[in-house]
């Protein structure tokens, strides 16, 4: 007779002192929302390339086809704050399964469109949906991996797919492209949206959540987009208008107003939610920013982005204008950086896992400084094994980083507040990366020679990195010590 041993009698068997088993990872609920993720990030880079077909196509003038490359990421972090905000008033389900059909049908209106309005239109609508589903993403992560170990081993496998989606996106859109023509990198979303929203549908559930016992923050909402609008459209037209330009200048100021009043609302409906059952609660809780770890986070997402993803704009010009490279040729040169989530999402999980996620994020973060130095070697005839190095280094750091501080910031955050949480550590990671292609570029234009500029730039986003590394630092011994005096 056959006899199979139950988990519960191998680790009888095994001795007193054997470990628990690990909870499996379940793969479908991830699947799905791993899906949301990579449509975002794919769609941040895969038009890029097809741009001079639009161009041509639709005959659309260089504003038009700044809003419909930028377009996207300005409504993106605009409604972060509003989708996170949602998410854990309605439901992250709810808002999930709202922002992959919005973003889903706006892909069919790009692809259809046959003017640049609708095209830009399509584009916006296509960020607002992934404003709604990337917080509820990342909640919904939490909700469903519960255990720590098993929830590093998630966020490693759902940020590794949007690493692949951003890295392959040149690529992908070439390719498609190349086949059929531009509306293709659109068509693309439509079946991927639809499987992700019938995977959704039957594998994960409704997230649990309290009835609701104050009223929303109409005033906060509409105040924290026009905040967020202007900042980030500011910052998008500072690249190609300048700094001084009135019209950045006229949308800094509408931006920094209506941040002052969102802060002000804010810190009143909190201080009176406690005191008044019924009345609004606040959108965004500001006594979030007095936990050091979840404060420091927020910072090193903005530092990353600032630092990697301004670099990897100066690094595509390097390869296109200094070394003559075509887009394909580009594409691949660039994917030893791009493409280090297949790297990086295992080392994190393991180390996660066992130490928590800032020993990953410290290491992330100095490793990433040193490939940012290693770009001071590049001239107009470095030989590229000679940038393999800076490559690899920085794509490994900043993903290693990410999802490391994905994980802390979840873990940071209370229950109820996780898609406002990820909302913040998300609209962070979006100014930076707006602020550093901005800054960079401006220090391309300004200098003498391209290398100048990539060199001076490679000196920032190391100090970048190198900050946000002391900030990991601190914040894990703020961590340990809030453990420690709750323990």
């Amino acid at each position: 007779m056959t006899v199979t041993d139950s988990p519960t009698d191998r680790r009888h068997l095994a001795g007193p002192d054997a470990a628990p088993a690990r909870p499996p990872l379940a793969l479908t609920p991830l699947i799905a929302l791993s899906l949301g993720y990579f449509l975002v990030m794919l769609d941040v880079t895969v038009v890029t390339v097809a741009v001079p077909d639009i161009r041509d196509s639709l005959h659309a003038g260089p504003s038009a086809l700044q809003w419909i490359v930028d377009g996207y990421s300005t409504l993106f972090a605009g409604l972060l704050l509003l989708g996170g905000g949602l998410g854990d008033r309605l439901g992250h389900r709810r808002t999930f399964l709202t922002g992959l059909a919005v973003f889903t049908a706006a892909s069919l209106a790009c692809g259809l469109a046959g003017t640049t309005a609708v095209l830009v239109g399509g584009r916006l609508a296509q960020g607002a949906g992934a404003a709604f589903l990337v917080p509820a993403s990342l909640a919904l992560l939490r909700a469903t991996y519960p255990d720590r170990a098993v929830r590093a081993r998630a966020i490693a496998v759902w940020g590794a797919v949007a690493s692949i989606a951003f890295g392959a996106g040149p690529v992908v859109g070439g390719l498609l492209i190349a086949g059929l023509d531009w509306r293709a990198v659109f068509w693309l979303n439509l079946p991927v949206g639809a499987l992700a929203v019938a995977l959704t549908l039957r594998h994960l559930p409704a997230t649990s959540r309290e009835p609701a016992t104050h009223r929303m923050d109409p005033a906060g909402q509409v105040l924290g987009v026009v905040a967020l609008v202007a900042l980030a459209g500011g910052i998008n037209e500072a690249g190609a208008q300048g700094w001084t330009s009135p019209v950045v200048l006229g949308l800094f100021a509408v931006g920094v107003v209506a941040l002052a009043l969102f802060i002000a609302v804010e810190r009143r409906l909190e201080a009176s939610v406690r005191t008044r059952p019924g009345g609004r609660a606040p959108l965004l809780r500001l006594s979030l920013f007095r936990t050091g770890a979840f404060s420091a986070t927020a910072v090193i997402g903005l530092l990353i982005s600032l630092g990697y993803y301004g670099m990897l704009f100066l690094s595509t010009l390097y390869f296109r204008q200094e070394r003559g490279y075509d887009a394909l040729t580009t594409g691949l040169a660039l994917l030893p950086s791009v493409c280090m989530g297949l790297i990086a999402a295992p080392v994190f999980s393991r180390v996660a896992a066992r130490t928590g996620p800032y020993v990953p994020m410290t290491l992330g973060l100095f490793l990433g400084a040193a490939g940012f130095l290693g770009w001071l070697l590049a001239g107009s005839g470095t030989a590229y094994p000679v940038l393999l190095f800076a490559l690899i280094a920085t794509g490994l750091g900043q993903t290693l980083t990410a999802l490391a501080s994905m994980a802390a910031i979840i873990e940071s955050a209370p229950a109820d507040g996780a898609g406002v949480a990820s909302a913040v550590f998300n609209v962070s990671r979006q100014v930076g990366s707006a602020v550093g292609v901005a800054l960079f570029g401006t220090l391309v234009a300004t200098s003498d020679h391209l290398t100048d500029g990539l060199h001076l730039s490679a000196a920032l986003a190391a100090a970048a990195f190198l900050t946000g590394g002391f900030l990991a630092i601190g914040a894990r011994r703020r961590a340990a010590a809030a453990v420690g005096a709750t323990a």
